[in-house]
């Protein structure tokens, strides 16, 4: 069932992309060819206002065949830049087609966060690293014995309030941090803990033995806060999320970046910054289990990351195009089909290996 989920928030967001490009190029009056939803072998086919409309087996992405974008054989079989369609358009024509796409996306996401927003209010976070928040306390263990709950929140160690961050050898950390480093020192310590909105003092004595652990299990980020905050209405809920887009742009950029240089540096380790198609689908079973909003809100984040992702200037995307386009403006004359075509042919092979290792990031993942 969550495979199903999302194959269908995939396909509706690249379908819709796509539409994108369809209807802005039709819009300039370029011809477009085919427009398939899914990839791989054609199943079906129909021809209906100069477009070949297919139906394709593998329900992973789909394309259009827009008119002029391809280089075209000239008379001794070589290629040469096309003349007709996309290519004779101006820059201007041709940003607003390449472009189309992934506004689509943002657009719907925005439209999808705004029902979210208005029917169940905007939900916030708050992380507190001056506090280490204890998920489990294993039965039986030093932990149990010395007084501790699940759901305890430690905010003091000898008579010390926590801070929000500790530095160490140069590098922050937070605060809690000093909570860890106590019971791995060991000996006799009191922790002060928040339990039931009330203060409580714990004194023990820790000293482990060989391969024996406290037994807790703790937030790696500290204390989290969710709040939800109430929308007034459906306008209300769009300008929130036009705001959340905005947002997220400088966010996404960043996590991806952050992403390629962790992959670079070591392509077999799960990075954080990115989910590959088994997390997604992992996501959408646990978003399936709360409700329509929450796999509306998921639909959107998938919608929004498709858009933003289609805009980096890397060859191949969307964004590459792009960039193409408004280098050949300033040169003055297109690129010779050979040199685009391997410039693109580059893009693509760093964008099909980076999700080779994103999809083995999102297998090692399912063994921890």
């Amino acid at each position: 069932m969550s495979i199903l989920i999302w194959l269908l928030i995939l396909m509706v967001a690249v379908v819709l992309h796509e539409l994108g490009h369809y209807g802005i190029a039709r819009l300039n009056r370029v011809a477009v060819k085919a427009f398939s939803v899914g990839m791989g072998p054609i199943l079906a086919r129909v021809r209906r206002g100069g477009t070949e409309w297919r139906l394709s087996l593998l329900p992973i992405g789909g394309y259009v065949e827009i008119d002029g974008m391809a280089p075209e054989i000239d008379e001794r079989g070589g290629l040469r830049p096309p003349s007709h369609g996309f290519a004779r358009l101006r820059t201007r024509g041709k940003v607003a087609i390449l472009l189309a796409g992934p506004v689509m996306n943002v657009l719907l996401a925005i439209v999808l966060l705004a029902g979210v927003y208005s029917a169940q209010g905007i939900r916030e976070v708050q992380v507190r690293p001056d506090r280490l928040a204890l998920q489990s306390v294993v039965q039986g263990s030093p932990a149990e014995r010395a007084g501790f709950r699940a759901g305890d929140l430690i905010i003091a160690v000898d008579g010390r309030d926590l801070p929000d961050q500790d530095v160490v050898d140069g590098r922050p950390r937070p605060g809690f941090a000093q909570a860890i480093d106590a019971l791995k020192r060991g000996g006799e310590h009191t922790f002060r803990v928040i339990r039931d909105g009330r203060e409580q003092d714990i004194t023990f004595s820790f000293n482990a033995r060989p391969g024996e652990l406290f037994g807790i299990s703790y937030s790696p980020s500290g204390q989290v806060i969710t709040t939800t905050r109430p929308v007034a209405n459906y306008g209300a809920g769009l300008l929130e999320a036009s705001r959340f887009a905005i947002t997220a742009v400088p966010q996404a950029v960043s996590g991806f970046g952050t992403a390629v240089v962790s992959i670079l540096r070591n392509p077999f380790e799960p990075s954080d910054q990115v989910a590959g198609p088994v997390t997604q689908v992992r996501i959408a079973e646990q978003v399936a289990r709360s409700g329509i909003w929450d796999v509306l809100y998921f639909a959107a984040i998938i919608n929004l990351s498709l858009g933003i992702l289609n805009l980096l200037p890397i060859p191949s995307l969307d964004g590459g195009r792009i960039l193409f386009a408004l280098i050949e403006r300033v040169r003055g004359k297109p690129f010779r089909p050979e040199q685009e075509g391997m410039v693109n042919w580059l893009g693509f092979a760093f964008v099909i290996l980076l999700m080779v290792f994103v999809i083995i990031g999102d297998v090692s993942r399912l063994g921890r």
